[in-house]
């Protein structure tokens, strides 16, 4: 299908870029019926080297490169179904039913995300996590926190394992296989693997803060492969979008392969598979992925239906995603959306009885916040009288409300929660140990106030504050941790017995939950 881009439109969205996304430096590209329609570069890559950000500069792409690992498998050892007898090794503890291989490339495993682990394993955000410590971790998980092919959560570990069931299947570098299969046939020349976050490409810097506060450079300490670790240029990016282009009306091209929409085990369509989500912008369907680490966002998009295709990279924390979404709709002439003011109060607290975690409304004038997943959710008023984002709706029921997140094939029923605001009590504070993590945690409480660390196999994390939510209900809150985004809240809810006496504590965030602990002595 022919789409007629709106170039002026487009140009004055790619100048207003930097200023609507303010930080240090990126770089912005699209590509319209397989040519490059616009490519920019600004700002800087080093501020202290006064070093300019140029389309040549190497960008880590975080998590965009599970698309590459997905079409890596594919090329390299066939159908993730080959690999399915392998995997038991990677996982020696975890009770059966294991996940398939494939529930690793749809992220349905049911894993529990081993980056936000890192945080209960007592690691601190800017320590380094070496290259064995993943299997440290994959070891000692003992549990999914859902059945696996039934939901989806994000879960950077799946792909982490991918990386080493593919080398030792095809006996080759992950490196060398991306080179061959990928980087090659789309002329991606500048392409390398930077599995080391402490040794980035071209001595690009990343950032954190904002304006409000400055910008800092951010220290990262990880080992990340499969799941991470690419590193390329915006060049390389556009090289990479125009053979998709190229290879569009080829069904047995990697992309069109990877890009195959995926199911759930009882046949509901799923909006993720092998590292692509699914999704429309109008009348257009297309696949994307974002990445993050500690000081970069980078998010692409693209549509084989519209031939076009969105490339925005930050070497800061700005919102690329949305920068991307912005700069399609622009070129397919679409509005952009405006909220209408809220009608009806949403203000208040619940939680799911399935996963354990609150999810809490915060009003605005014209949006509601929702605080339920690793980051705030922007949701809208329907014209029916509920709320809805691109991956969540809400309604009313009574008190309670119902949630439905398809993209998660989740639907449940929150019970409303009280706020409580007061002082913590003494009976909370004590060592309490996880079977399931073989770690421990600590919760400590000051003239009233409470604080919680962890403790395990990385270390003794930093004191996090806990904050009182309801009824024997805290919520933890972490902002920053080896991974980018940081875990955000996790609801701590306290076990007791019969006669009131504190037991233990089931803690759990969206990308790991449900995690026991029981008090020590």
């Amino acid at each position: 299908m022919m789409v007629a881009i709106d170039g002026r439109r487009l140009e004055e969205e790619v100048d207003a870029l930097p200023a609507r996304y303010q930080g240090p430096g990126g770089v912005v590209g699209i590509v319209s019926e397989g040519r490059v329609i616009a490519r920019r570069a600004f700002g800087f890559s080093d501020l202290d080297d006064h070093r300019p950000m140029t389309t040549e500069t190497r960008l880590p792409l975080c998590s965009v490169t599970k698309q590459f690992t997905c079409a890596a498998l594919l090329a390299a050892c066939g159908e993730p179904e080959t690999l399915d007898h392998r995997l038991a090794a990677h996982l020696p503890n975890l009770a059966a039913p294991l996940p398939r291989v494939r529930d690793l490339c749809n992220n349905q495993s049911g894993l529990r995300d081993y980056w936000a682990l890192t945080v209960l394993h007592g690691g601190r955000a800017e320590q380094v996590f070496a290259r064995k410590d993943a299997a440290s971790v994959f070891a000692r998980m003992r549990n999914c926190h859902f059945s696996p092919g039934t939901s989806y959560s994000y879960s950077n570990g799946n792909f982490r394992i991918l990386a080493d069931l593919i080398e030792e299947a095809a006996s080759e570098p992950l490196e060398a296989l991306y080179a061959r299969h990928i980087w090659q046939p789309a002329g991606m020349t500048g392409a390398v693997l930077t599995a080391d976050t402490r040794d980035p490409a071209d001595g690009v810097v990343g950032y954190e803060g904002n304006d409000a506060t400055g910008y800092l450079p951010a220290q990262n300490g990880v080992y990340w492969k499969g799941d991470a670790g690419i590193s390329a240029s915006l060049d390389d990016m556009l090289a990479y979008e125009r053979w998709i282009d190229a290879t569009r009306d080829d069904p047995d091209s990697l992309y069109q392969r990877i890009a195959v929409p995926q199911t759930f085990r009882d046949g509901t369509a799923a909006a993720y598979g092998f590292g692509l989500q699914h999704s429309r912008i109008g009348e257009f369907a297309f696949t994307s992925h974002g990445g993050a680490l500690r000081g970069f966002r980078t998010y692409r998009l693209c549509s084989t239906e519209a031939r076009l295709s969105v490339v925005v990279m930050f070497n800061h924390h700005g919102d690329a995603h949305g920068a991307a979404h912005r700069l399609a709709r622009a070129a397919l002439a679409l509005p952009h959306p405006k909220p209408q003011p809220l009608r009806e109060s949403w203000a208040g607290q619940w939680i799911s009885l399935e996963t354990g975690l609150l999810a809490r409304l915060d009003p605005g004038v014209d949006t509601v916040a929702l605080r339920y997943g690793t980051s705030v959710e922007t949701l809208t008023e329907t014209p029916e009288g509920g709320l809805a984002s691109s991956a969540v709706r809400i309604a009313r029921d009574g008190e309670d409300i119902v949630m439905q997140r398809p993209q998660e094939n989740f639907a449940g029923r929150l019970v409303p929660v009280a706020r409580v605001i007061s002082a913590a009590e003494q009976d909370i504070a004590r060592r309490y140990r996880s079977e399931e993590l073989d770690a421990e945690l600590v919760i400590e409480v000051r003239d009233g106030g409470a604080f919680l660390w962890t403790e395990g196999f990385l270390g003794k994390g930093r004191p996090e504050i806990l904050q009182p939510a309801g009824p024997d209900l805290w919520i933890l809150v972490t902002r920053r941790s080896m991974d980018a985004p940081a875990p955000g809240d996790w609801t701590l809810q306290l076990m007791r017995d019969g006669d009131g006496s504190v037991t233990g504590v089931r803690l759990g965030c969206w990308l790991a939950r449900g995690i026991d602990y029981v008090k020590c002595g």
